[in-house]
């Protein structure tokens, strides 16, 4: 279990919009322009998509935002605070959109990044995710990326 985790609401979309930008932030002067989850509605978002934020001393410091589809699972976001980066959250929110998939009955779960990001498609890598996809939407080049999950059956 992830210490402060709890659903997201919709009131919490101001905090999650200023996490969103701490973590993404530095990719501005790379790719020459916010990246795209800079510029989302949270309050939009959350509203339409399963969402979970890790919260501690009151502050917002990770956010994993999911969109079932009809075969799959969307990572939409996954988003941690810089000070705690490499320290194993965002790995275990990627966990946890994994049993998030498998508890709803889907096997796979896919995400695109910016092409320009490209430790964040080695992270992926290292999970097991493989590239499907390239293209651009909205002047942003993407990398797509799934992952196969294995179903869990009961032990008898």
């Amino acid at each position: 279990m992830i210490a402060g985790l709890r659903r997201a609401m919709v009131a919490d979309a101001t905090r999650v919009a200023a996490l969103v930008d701490r973590a993404y932030g530095h990719y501005v002067a790379r790719i020459g322009q916010k990246p795209y989850p800079m510029t989302v509605d949270y309050a939009e978002a959350i509203g339409a998509m399963r969402g979970f934020v890790v919260e501690r001393d009151w502050r917002i410091v990770g956010l994993l935002l999911l969109d079932e589809a009809r075969d799959h699972v969307m990572v939409e976001n996954v988003a941690v605070d810089p000070g705690l980066q490499g320290t194993g959250l965002g790995r275990q929110l990627m966990q946890l959109a994994e049993d998030e998939a498998l508890a709803a009955g889907l096997t796979e779960l896919r995400l695109y990044t910016h092409q320009m990001m490209t430790e964040n498609q080695a992270i992926y890598r290292r999970l097991g995710y493989v590239e499907f996809d390239r293209r651009t939407v909205g002047g942003r080049p993407r990398v797509y990326m799934r992952k196969s999950l294995a179903r869990r059956f009961p032990l008898s």
